[in-house]
């Protein structure tokens, strides 16, 4: 056996802790770049894969948060994989959530109450959407028609958005704005009887008022600002004042089983879309946003007027719009609110 000198073994020792160290300094690279990639790749916290949930939506001023949350990776960062589906109406949405084509859907709460009436332990609530403000729903007239106020109203025609997914009698409310429209009527002392409601698809309203096809219309936004700034329209009365002040209007929806099955994928998209809906209180991030999703132009987007976007669900609100198709007309029976949250 050859001998090797002290020296000579003295002088290999720290290469070989060199080299051991450059290969943990390799592998902790690798490791990290390995998990970075996971991060990246829809892993939701902890590693595991993220959950895949699809929300059906019409694109508008009422859902500009999920499209904020989408965009700001607010989804992704909670642990879900959000894919939204454009619709182009709410019976649409309602259909396609019946039949599991999607997860949650986003919508008017007239269309969602009305469809989970007849059966209300199969729809549920995910989360309050958008809320009514001053000047988000309004009956407006032309200059120079001498309807400055409700009173004026009796004898008349409104005209209203024709929405088919409540299919009430004529002159009954069809849609929350015509409700929360008759209410606000009612406690100024207007005879209901006294107008004429005429159905009309939402984006003629505007053109039936300027060809005086009816005295005044209801609308809501970007509507109100068309009809304001092309032919000069003036508020008539604010649907969203008095009795039917700060009503909820829209909200995300599920079924019950489905919401069973997926609590924790629930959880983590409500979370993301709350956190979108604080920085919506900030006007400037839905005006930003408006242009890429709902077809509104830069200018349309800076001068509508918005509702407010609640940061949690408020049960009692919820059953002041229960409370209100039921009153109206639009619900036989009242609903159990209460039950139909999704925790």
């Amino acid at each position: 056996m050859r001998l090797v000198p002290v020296r000579a073994m003295q002088s290999r020792r720290p290469r070989g802790r060199a080299r051991a160290a450059l290969i943990a300094a390799g592998v902790a690279i690798a490791l990290a770049l390995f998990l970075a990639a996971g991060c990246s790749s829809g892993s939701a916290p902890g590693g595991s894969p993220a959950a895949a949930i699809t929300v059906a939506a019409v694109p508008g001023i009422d859902n500009a948060p999920l499209y904020l949350a989408q965009r700001d990776h607010l989804f992704s960062d909670a642990g879900v994989k959000v894919t939204i589906r454009a619709y182009s109406s709410v019976a649409r949405e309602v259909s396609a959530l019946s039949s599991g084509q999607v997860d949650i859907a986003a919508g008017d709460y007239a269309s969602f109450l009305y469809k989970a009436a007849g059966a209300p332990r199969f729809l549920g609530i995910v989360a309050d959407g958008y809320d009514a403000a001053p000047g988000v729903m309004e009956i407006v007239s032309l200059p120079g028609s001498h309807i400055t106020g409700p009173a004026q109203l009796a004898n008349k025609t409104i005209g209203i958005p024709d929405t088919p997914t409540v299919p009430t009698g004529a002159g009954h409310p069809d849609s929350l704005a015509m409700a929360a429209a008759q209410s606000v009527l009612t406690s100024d002392g207007v005879n209901l009887t006294t107008i004429s409601w005429q159905p009309i698809p939402p984006q003629q309203l505007v053109r039936a008022l300027q060809d005086h096809l009816v005295d005044a219309i209801l609308v809501t936004e970007p509507y109100i600002y068309q009809a304001e700034s092309q032919l000069g329209a003036i508020e008539v009365l604010d649907a969203a004042s008095g009795p039917t002040a700060n009503l909820p209007l829209s909200g995300y929806f599920a079924t019950q089983a489905w919401a069973r099955d997926n609590s924790a994928a629930v959880r983590d998209f409500r979370s993301a879309l709350e956190q979108a809906q604080t920085n919506a209180a900030m006007p400037g991030q839905v005006q930003d946003a408006l242009p890429h999703y709902a077809g509104l132009t830069a200018q349309q987007s800076q001068l509508v007027t918005l509702g407010t976007y609640p940061t949690s669900t408020n049960v009692t609100d919820l059953e002041r719009v229960a409370q209100l198709m039921y009153t109206s007309g639009m619900l036989r029976s009242p609903l159990p609110i209460p039950q139909m949250i999704i925790r």
